[in-house]
């Protein structure tokens, strides 16, 4: 049933026929197997992935490097849940390299992203540094590729 989980990871808007063709079993079989998926929580939620730059809605989106001190027993778990609980924070990841934890952010302005880094973020006990960094042009997120926008046709009078 992976491949259930693949198209739908593709295209959660199809319909349950549609999946079940696709992955080519039953489509009482797919609705169960959903169902099962949604109650364990393999699925955790559906989505709309949005190219905000269309609809013109200025935002700022950053990722933060945050280095840390691992706790005792809890190692980066207990801190990773500090921060993912604030409503910026859209994704986060323990990373291998330099830097432990990778924070997704996004803001209405360059100053509330700041200020989240700076007031919050940086303030929690364990977190030892941070570095940001802000995302200047979405090519492609979750296998979607983000299409330049048309030119407007502008009309010109001269006079």
């Amino acid at each position: 049933m992976e491949k259930l989980l693949e198209l739908l990871e593709q295209d959660c808007t199809m319909s349950t026929a549609a999946l079940a063709a696709a992955a080519g079993v039953p489509e009482a079989e797919a609705k169960a197997a959903i169902r099962r998926y949604e109650d364990e929580q393999v699925i955790l939620g559906y989505q709309a992935i949005i190219d905000w730059d269309r609809v013109r809605r200025e935002t700022v989106t950053a990722l933060i490097e945050v280095k840390v001190t691992p706790q005792s027993i809890s190692g980066f778990d207990r801190i990773a849940e500090r921060i993912y609980q604030y409503d910026e924070v859209e994704s986060m990841y323990l990373m291998s390299g330099a830097f432990d934890l990778a924070v997704i952010i996004s803001g209405r302005t360059l100053r509330e992203v700041a200020q989240f880094v700076g007031e919050r973020l940086s303030t929690i006990q364990g977190v030892t540094g941070t570095a940001t960094h802000f995302i200047l042009k979405k090519y492609k997120e979750k296998h979607l590729v983000f299409r330049p926008r048309e030119p407007e046709e502008r009309e010109y009078i001269f006079t």
